[in-house]
C-alpha cells in the first residue's frame, strides 16, 4: 500500500490510526453505551492493531465535547474573525486548542488550551505549540491564566488582561 500511495509507512501507519479513531469516536458518538473496544469490534478492526486507535478515540471525543467550550472563548473579542479554534490531538491521548488573537488590542499574540493545564499564552502566532505539546515554563511570555481547565471565558479575559 505505501508504494501505491507514494508514502513511507510510518505516514501510512499513522494516517490509518487517525482514520480508525475517528470512525471508533463517530461510532461512540452515535451510541454512547459503547466502550471504544466495543466500538473497534463493531467495525470489524482486529483486536490486537486497534490499542492506539482507541485511545485517540477517546481524545478525539473530549476534543468533540471541548468544542461549545472553545466557541464560546474564542467569542471574548481578541480575534478579527469569529473562528472557533481547531482542536489538536498531538500526542493521540491529549487535547490541544490553539486561538490566535489577531484583534487590535491583543493583549498576546495567541492562547493555548491543554486539557490537562488550562489556558496559557503563547510567543508566537505561528508556533504557538511545543514540540509534543509539551507544556513551556512560565517567563518570557508565558502565562497561565484563570484557575482550572475550563474557567468562564470572563474569567480568562480578566486573567488575560491583569
Amino acid at each position: 500500500m505505501t508504494e501505491e500511495l507514494g508514502v513511507h509507512r510510518d505516514t501510512a501507519q499513522d494516517a490509518l490510526l487517525r482514520l480508525r479513531a475517528d470512525r471508533i469516536a463517530h461510532l461512540m458518538l452515535t451510541d454512547p453505551s459503547l466502550t471504544p473496544d466495543q466500538s473497534a469490534a463493531a467495525l470489524g478492526y482486529p483486536a490486537g492493531q486497534v490499542r492506539r486507535a482507541t485511545v485517540r478515540a477517546q481524545a478525539v471525543l473530549r476534543a468533540h465535547r471541548a468544542a461549545p467550550y472553545l466557541a464560546d472563548v474564542a467569542q471574548a473579542g481578541w480575534t478579527t474573525t469569529a473562528t472557533v479554534p481547531e482542536v489538536q490531538c498531538p500526542a493521540d491521548d491529549l487535547v490541544v486548542a490553539v486561538l490566535v488573537l489577531n484583534g487590535t488590542n491583543a493583549p498576546a499574540p495567541a492562547l493555548v488550551w491543554d486539557e490537562r493545564h488550562g489556558w496559557r499564552t503563547a510567543t508566537a502566532r505561528r508556533h504557538p505549540l511545543t514540540k509534543g505539546a509539551v507544556p513551556p515554563p512560565t517567563g518570557d511570555g508565558i502565562r497561565y491564566l484563570a484557575q482550572g481547565t475550563t474557567p468562564p471565558p470572563d474569567a480568562l479575559t480578566t486573567a488575560l488582561t491583569a
